[in-house]
């Protein structure tokens, strides 16, 4: 694509979905939230990550449906137990859905190799991580048979997946 949009612009301009399918067991360790949380430091998500917080709270205010699936290892690692205790404050507070599908209930789903955003089931942002899960890059897509997988393999994880609130991440 050229001129690809923002992530906020794919974001403002969403009209109907924004799905999110997470797959790895750690992202930006180095990230200072994470490390704050390590040290025990409190602090309220919605605030650390304000303009997040706005940007969701913007398109489901507008009536998107802004919905979050996570496939992760259990037991969970430590990184999971924190995006499992910022999740509340930030991403429900905003008006995000979010479930979370252990691993072990995910084997016989077709998935894409890298987590993704699908806009409006019309553009899949992937999203490229190195192997210590610091972001890379991400890339923009409107492939028909992206697009598919990606709107297919949510669907199914998000059928299999127990609500946030029901979910045991200790």
């Amino acid at each position: 694509m050229t001129n690809p949009p923002t992530f906020e612009e794919l974001f403002r301009d969403c009209r109907q979905s924004a799905v999110h399918l997470e797959m790895r067991d750690a992202y930006m360790k180095s990230d200072p939230a994470f490390t704050d949380w390590q040290a025990g430091t409190a602090f309220d998500p919605a605030e650390r990550w304000a303009d997040w917080h706005r940007l969701v709270t913007a398109a489901t205010s507008r009536g998107v449906g802004v919905r979050r699936a996570r496939i992760v290892s259990t037991p969970v690692s430590e990184y999971i137990r924190f995006e499992y205790d910022v999740t509340d404050g930030l991403n429900i507070a905003a008006g995000e859905e979010v479930r979370w599908l252990s691993r072990r209930n995910a084997g016989d789903i077709a998935l894409p190799g890298n987590d993704f955003w699908l806009f409006d089931s019309l553009l899949v942002l992937v999203n490229h991580f190195d192997g210590e899960g610091e972001n890379m890059e991400v890339e923009l897509t409107d492939a028909p048979d992206l697009v598919q997988l990606c709107d297919t393999a949510f669907e199914s994880v998000w059928k299999r997946a127990t609500p946030h609130a029901e979910f045991q991440a200790s």
